[in-house]
């Protein structure tokens, strides 16, 4: 038998105050696990979004990474060894890295300089727009041109027999290879570098420079400072960590390439990639775990040289709040 309690003085208030004990609760907590969509709202959708792009990662990055770093320390049947990383104290070795290291900071330094004298003159030069739309385009696609396309387009352009070489002997008696240029030689190499270097440089500088706000320089010339004292008080401060963090990428980029080293100068010019290559697919120099022992040595110093450019970009980004 049901069970009531009923509050005769309020009742005849008109307030209904009788509790039926056995309804069912309605406050209780359900204890059922919410549907599936639910539980991805809740999560957030956007975060989908980055799904494919941690799978890519993990298949195409920290996997192999992984099986590189394991492998550097096998033995072809197998077994654990600390020989292949004892192996990069070799002086044919050390001479590669040391190649592979000059090369790309004669080539940083070269794309990081001309790169933000063209940012210069394109972002804050007072051209007109278009010209800023074009050149961002053109370094889009060029910062990507490299491998056996841009060595063929060098070799037809500055080789011996090169376009620009012939038009300079006949038109203006100047031979370029008599005056000590080479195209397929350390300097000739990192100006076929410079072809992509300089418009990925544009592209990485121009944020920085476009915040470079117009009332510091404007506060400059009221105070009475020059156009170079402009540049050296406030406007070079405040680009140095921006600088340095894009010469750290333009590093790293160039520390990598392979395709246009191999194309140009063949399987003789051994920086760090051209020997890795050998180690892994060559018919004389094969050893694939030593091969694996260069590429962890090649993930470290792209490791270091990433950390340092975020924290240079953290630094940077200050000014642009």
């Amino acid at each position: 038998m049901p069970a009531s309690l009923s509050f005769p003085g309020l009742a005849s208030k008109g307030h209904n105050m009788t509790m039926n004990l056995s309804a069912p609760r309605t406050d209780a907590q359900d204890t059922s696990p919410p549907p599936l969509s639910a539980r991805i709202a809740a999560f957030g959708w956007d975060w989908l979004g980055i799904v494919p792009f941690l799978t890519f990662a993990l298949l195409f990055l920290i996997g192999p990474m992984l099986y590189l770093i394991l492998g550097a320390f096998q033995n072809a049947d197998g077994s654990f060894t600390f020989d292949n990383i004892l192996a990069l104290s070799g002086a044919n070795i050390v001479a590669s890295f040391s190649l592979s290291i000059r090369l790309s900071l004669l080539s940083a330094l070269m794309g990081t300089l001309a790169g933000l004298v063209l940012g210069q003159a394109v972002i804050l030069g007072g051209l007109p727009q278009w010209v800023r739309h074009a050149f961002m385009t053109f370094s889009g696609v060029a910062s990507n041109f490299a491998g056996v396309p841009l060595a063929f387009a060098f070799i037809a352009t500055l080789g011996r027999l090169g376009l620009v070489t012939v038009l300079l002997r006949e038109l203006f008696g100047f031979n370029l290879y008599a005056a000590g240029f080479n195209l397929f030689s350390f300097v000739g190499l990192a100006v076929v570098y410079l072809y992509f270097q300089l418009p990925l440089m544009l592209l990485i500088i121009t944020p920085a420079l476009d915040g470079l706000k117009s009332e510091w320089r404007e506060a400059a010339e009221i105070l009475g400072a020059t156009r170079r004292q402009y540049w050296r008080m406030v406007g070079l401060p405040v680009l140095t960590p921006s600088i340095l963090g894009c010469f750290l990428l333009l590093f790293a980029n160039a520390f990598g390439t392979l395709a246009t080293v191999y194309a140009l100068m063949g399987s003789g010019f051994d920086v760090v990639p051209v020997v890795l290559f050998q180690q892994i697919r060559g018919n004389v120099l094969y050893n694939p775990n030593l091969g694996y022992a260069l590429a962890v040595g090649m993930i470290a110093i792209m490791a270091v040289t990433n950390i340092l450019y975020l924290l240079l970009r953290k630094r940077a980004e200050r000014w642009q709040k």
